[in-house]
Order: structure tokens, then sequence, then C-alpha cells
């Protein structure tokens, strides 16, 4: 096989074995959790994307949690078969990383449409929507960098995992509580931000840009780890 065929089969291949494995049980109930926070009393016209915001910032780490889990999923023996299949390794590291981000997006699309059904006194309007998806879209990339670098073929003691991406998540919370976005993803600053008018033009372009860059960065060191540790 040659070209996208073998990460695309690597990729339904991850996800097939997640899901039989009923781990995607786990961050659903994550997200039920939160949505039951955020909506067990109907958001009031006008706080639609504050609250989006809250919710995209505190998916994080149930995005990171699925991706870890997705990743985990595979024996290590698997995982070195599944390279070698595909024919070359970085097309099973891919692999990972696409089905990782498949879930956290489902995840991502349920945050985003329960509210609309049971969350909201009133239906928003099209910026809101999408303020809300362009959030979530931070919070997945930074919940599939976060789990990749916190599973098992980079940390593989389970304790260690699990803390690693817990005080992660809590150091990225800490630090953007700073004035300088710069210094880590501005999870405190998609909160802040929400509450500004015009965010789509005025506040998303200088909060997505160090998101994306130091997920870029983490997917980055991922990839280098897993080339020395398949």
């Amino acid at each position: 096989m040659t070209g996208a065929r073998p990460v695309l089969a690597l990729t339904r291949f991850k996800l097939a074995a997640y899901v039989g494995a009923h781990r995607v049980v786990q961050p659903f109930i994550g997200l039920l959790a939160i949505m039951i926070l955020l909506y067990s009393t109907r958001v009031t016209p006008g706080q639609e994307l504050a609250t989006y915001s809250d919710s995209a910032a505190l998916l994080v780490p149930v995005f990171a949690w699925a991706v870890r889990g997705l990743l985990d999923t595979e024996p290590d023996v698997q995982r070195l078969i599944s390279a070698t299949a595909a024919g070359r390794p970085g097309r099973e590291v891919a692999g990972g990383l696409l089905a990782g981000a498949a879930v956290a997006a489902c995840l991502a699309l349920l945050a985003l449409l329960v509210p609309l059904g049971i969350g909201f006194t009133a239906f928003p309007g099209g910026e809101v929507l999408a303020g809300g998806t362009a959030l979530h879209v931070l919070s997945l990339v930074t919940g599939t960098a976060l789990g990749a670098l916190t599973s098992r073929p980079i940390l593989p003691d389970p304790a260690v995992s699990t803390l690693s991406l817990i005080g992660g998540y809590a150091a990225v919370l800490l630090i953007s509580l700073a004035p300088v976005t710069w210094l880590t993803v501005p999870v405190i600053g998609w909160i802040r931000a929400a509450n500004e008018p015009s965010f789509l033009t005025a506040s998303l372009p200088g909060l997505a840009a160090p998101t994306l860059a130091w997920c870029a960065v983490g997917l980055f060191v991922y990839i280098r780890l897993r080339r020395a540790h398949p």
C-alpha cells in the first residue's frame, strides 16, 4: 500500500479497537459531567459564547484522556506489527494521531450541539456558533497534543502518565493566568476573550496563534520521541 491508504486503514483499525475495548465510555462520562455542570440551568441570551468558552477550557483534559486512551489501546507488540505492516513507522504514528483527533472531534461536536437543544434559552446567532466552534477546535487540538505526550508509548507507567496529564493541564491553566499569551496555550485567555465584543475578529487570531504554535511543538516532540521509541 502507498500514499494515504495505509494511514487511513490504520486509523480505522485503531478506532475499531478503541470502541471495541469500551474505552470511549470514559471520556464520554467526562463530557457528560461537564455538560451537566454547564447546562443544568439554561443559559440566558447573550451568555452563549461565554459558556462555550467555559466548555472548551474544561474539555481539554477530556479530549486528552480520549486521545491517550486510544493510543494506549493497542499492546506494544501489536503497535510494532501495525508499524511494520504500514511500511513506515511514521504511518502508524499518523494513524494514531488521526484516530485520536477523530474521537476528540466527535466529543467536541456533541459539546457544540447538545446546548442547542437543551442548554440555551434561545438559539444563538452565527457569530456565536462560529466562535464556539473555533474554541472547541483549539481545545481538541490542545487535548490531542497533551494526550499524545502522555500516552503509553511516551510514558509507560500508568500512574506517571495520569499525573502528567493532570499536571500538564494544571500547568497550562496556571501559566495562562499571566498577561503574556505566548507563554503557553492561553486557555484562560479563551474564557476572558469570549466576553469581549468582536471576539472573532479582534481576539480569536491572537489566541489561536500561540495555541496552534504550542500544539505544533508538542506534536513535533511526540513524533520525534516515537521515532526514538516506537
